[in-house]
């Protein structure tokens, strides 16, 4: 085909296409065909989806690790204290992103010389600071819920830049490297919010 008769047959296919569109739904009561659907689909319907779960879109590079059975069983222990807080999914997002930076979504104990003060746990919370004793802080449930009391206080905290939120309870040396963590604390999330 020529180059004149290929632009002829697109914009004719292209003007059929946008007329079928304002045709159909506009002047058409509703057509679309009703399937039911399977428990399975159901189920995926049910899960959050991950970009949803990032109302800004994440910032700058993200990092990714790999995660053993005892790291992911600590994302589902701050899954499961933030539902039991009644807070959303994005609470959960923020959260294990916090403890992927600050411990890797492991539960830390006293590291000697190279504990940066007395910080412990999943968010390197500081029993001088008030956050709790050392087997309060090294509980996930507890130090996930100190953590979400400190994420409520914050006015907006819902609508904000992650690391914004994050920075805001953690009062960390490095406010921003929490946003790299936001695109897998999402997909945690999303993978394990119904299970």
């Amino acid at each position: 085909m020529n180059k004149m008769l290929t632009k002829s047959v697109l914009g004719i296919a292209g003007l059929a296409f946008a007329g079928g569109m304002a045709a159909g739904p506009l002047n058409h009561a509703d057509t679309t065909p009703t399937t039911a659907l399977t428990p399975a689909a159901v189920q995926q319907a049910d899960k959050p989806d991950a970009k949803a779960l990032i109302p800004h879109g994440v910032q700058g590079t993200q990092s990714k690790i790999d995660l053993n059975d005892e790291q992911t069983a600590n994302a589902k222990a701050i899954i499961a204290a933030t539902k039991k807080a009644g807070l959303p999914e994005r609470a959960a997002v923020i959260s294990i992103a916090t403890s992927l930076q600050e411990s890797k979504l492991e539960n830390l104990g006293h590291l000697g010389d190279k504990n940066d003060h007395d910080s412990l746990g999943l968010f390197q919370q500081r029993p001088s600071s008030g956050w709790g004793s050392p087997e309060q802080i090294t509980d996930p449930a507890y130090s996930t819920t100190a953590f979400l009391k400190g994420l409520k206080q914050v006015d907006g905290w819902q609508d904000m830049p992650l690391t914004d939120a994050a920075q805001t309870v953690q009062v960390s040396a490095y406010p921003d490297a929490y946003a790299q963590w936001e695109q897998q604390a999402a997909d945690l999330v999303a993978q394990h919010w119904n299970n």
